[in-house]
């Protein structure tokens, strides 16, 4: 279950491929995806969405909002 798998995205016309597992806690779960190096969680928000946030007491460089919004809605699709 916890076995690596590939998103893919399209950003500034490039396609992009972050690492990324599936990491079930209790009744709920987080993606944990690879971008440029750091560690990320994608969790659900409190409209069921899709969002990034940085690992407990890590501090994450400024990221493009843009590239972590694709990324979140491939999450979504693949769920869909």
């Amino acid at each position: 279950m916890n076995e690596p798998f590939i998103i893919t995205v399209i950003h500034k016309g490039a396609e992009r491929e972050f690492e990324a597992t599936l990491q079930v806690i209790g009744y709920t779960h987080r993606f944990s995806v690879m971008v440029d190096g750091t560690e990320l969680y994608f969790e659900r928000d409190e409209e069921g969405r899709y969002r990034a946030v940085a690992p407990p007491g890590r501090e994450i460089q400024r990221m493009d909002a843009v590239l972590l919004q694709s990324i979140a809605r491939e999450i979504e699709n693949i769920l869909a």
